[in-house]
């Protein structure tokens, strides 16, 4: 088989998440500036991915380093080629292991992006407030949390449920009251308290697909054509059928209480 034309995989993904180019500059903005010169900040990414919020941030915010853990090692072997080509090869790892009872940290910034049930063996929605206690343990005492955590916008009905994922349940998120409250009652205060937009789930979704789609149309034929068509339309269909305008993100910065 050629691997030349074999599926591509998230590459018009900028970031692993219904994140838009704006809200991530803004959340940097806000966030390097805690760093100061005689305090260098560290970063921990949990669930990184290939890391690109984070190399982002130690771009922006000098003598910064930062730890992005993670399973796979697809992703993580992008984020260290993005690192050197941006000149940050020495200031970032890229480790592929559990993030469950980690030795990683404690760090002054951890990013948790879409990756809670990285975190804890617990079942949803229990794994939340599992997730929450073990970044507590991971953020030094006066540094910051940033959590991307799914929520329901609304309780989903249950011909949206059944087009979701199996055993969706309507106990699976917490509205956004409810997890800003279990984030206070793990030890933090909610210092910034915003929502990805349709317009960024939007994007974040077509982006999800876009590439393998450009590939189905141009190699309806080969050997791997049919089982990646069935994927990308189950995707699809859980999301305009299912979770479209249901399911949000939201993202916490949290800064634990003393």
């Amino acid at each position: 088989m050629d691997d030349t034309t074999s599926p591509p995989r998230l590459t018009r993904l900028t970031f692993h998440g219904p994140l838009s180019e704006d809200r991530a500059a803004r959340m940097i903005r806000r966030l390097s500036a805690h760093a100061t010169p005689t305090a260098p900040m560290s970063v921990l990414d949990i669930g990184c991915g290939w890391g690109e919020f984070m190399l982002r941030l130690l771009e922006t915010t000098p003598g910064a380093t930062g730890v992005g853990i993670d399973l796979n090692e697809e992703d993580l072997a992008r984020g260290r080629a993005n690192a050197e080509a941006r000149g940050l090869g020495e200031r970032v790892r890229f480790v592929q292991e559990s993030a469950v009872d980690t030795a990683q940290g404690p760090a002054d910034l951890v990013l948790c992006f879409g990756a809670s049930h990285a975190l804890s063996d617990a079942r949803p929605p229990e794994h939340t407030t599992a997730a929450l206690h073990a970044l507590r343990r991971l953020v030094t005492p006066r540094g910051r949390v940033v959590l991307g955590e799914g929520i329901w916008q609304r309780q989903p009905i249950p011909g949206e449920l059944s087009a979701m994922w199996l055993d969706a349940s309507p106990s699976e998120f917490h509205d956004l009251a409810g997890l800003v409250d279990l984030a206070i009652a793990a030890g933090f205060r909610p210092a910034w308290i915003e929502t990805a937009s349709n317009d960024e789930w939007e994007d974040f979704e077509s982006a999800y697909q876009s590439d393998v789609e450009e590939w189905l149309a141009a190699y309806p034929d080969h050997p791997l054509a049919k089982e990646t068509l069935n994927r990308v339309d189950r995707h699809r269909n859980m999301w305009l059928r299912g979770y479209r305008g249901v399911m949000g993100l939201a993202y916490l910065t949290l800064v634990p209480v003393s």
